[in-house]
């Protein structure tokens, strides 16, 4: 098996280690790992693309590479430049903190997935919520360490993986506690955190206060609570109870369910 492992948090992240030492455990003695991952920290790039302008590549290692760019363009160069032959699987993280919810959109764990699966590849997303129960711990990626294998197993085996247009990926987020007090997993829909959108404020350090004028400020994009309920039967919801949460997900970005009265309607606006 030929992996092909990613993440946003940069090349040097504990989450990274984790994912690389999983894929191993997967790939088996016969396998093939390669890592290519941005050289920094990036979160909250999406899905973006370094488009039209030149990006570099940085061997580190036997089969370790970094990218000045995205976690997409890792996926890109790692599949049409680094990698010999196509990789079986692309695995990206483990995030440092939950991509649940409308966190999904933002990130670039996800964004990742999403490009292997624009690439034909089965595609997952590998993230660790951070709480109360597990932000201080020894190890904070112990759910994800110990739980990592046997569900990337299962998910490959059980996922309807297919060639659609826009290929399923799948984002998976471990819960915000320890191993042992997982509580099992959830096949869910993406959550919304009701009324609590991405805002900003004002950075207040002293520096700044000195330095900026009033016509200058700096601002700083901040996320709400993390630890609210959402919608019902959501990645979530579930993983507030201690579940790993299992998401299938598309790039197709239509809402499919609005089409027919929409074009009803605007034919009938045609007619009159």
């Amino acid at each position: 098996m030929r992996i092909l492992v990613t993440n946003d948090d940069g090349i040097d992240a504990p989450g990274l280690v984790i994912m690389e030492s999983i894929a191993r455990d997967l790939a088996g003695p016969h396998g093939q790992v390669l890592t290519v991952a941005p050289d920094s920290q990036k979160s909250g790039v999406g899905h973006a693309i370094t488009y039209g302008d030149h990006m570099q590549i940085i061997r580190m290692g036997t089969r370790r590479f970094k990218i000045v760019g995205t976690p997409a363009d890792c996926v890109i160069a790692g599949i049409h430049h680094v990698m010999r032959r196509r990789p079986d699987v692309v695995l990206s993280g483990v995030n440092k903190g939950n991509n649940s919810g409308e966190n999904a959109i933002y990130s670039g764990t996800v964004g990742a997935a999403m490009e292997g699966a624009l690439q034909g590849v089965k595609s997952i997303a590998y993230s660790q919520y951070f709480g109360i129960l597990n932000r201080y711990a020894d190890d904070p990626f112990e759910a994800a360490r110990e739980h990592g294998l046997i569900l990337l197993k299962q998910l490959l085996h059980c996922t309807p993986w297919d060639e659609q247009d826009y290929r399923i990926f799948v984002n998976v987020n471990f819960p915000p506690c320890c191993a042992r007090e997982v509580a099992g997993t959830s096949v869910v829909r993406q959550g919304f955190r009701r009324n609590l959108p991405y805002s900003v404020r004002t950075v207040e350090s002293g520096s700044a206060r000195h330095t900026l004028s009033a016509k200058h400020r700096l601002l700083s994009i901040f996320a709400g609570s993390q630890t609210t309920a959402a919608s019902p039967n959501s990645d979530v919801n579930a993983n507030m109870a201690n579940r790993i949460s299992i998401t299938p997900m598309r790039a197709d970005l239509t809402a499919h369910e609005v089409l027919p009265d929409m074009s009803m309607k605007f034919q009938g606006q045609e007619r009159n």
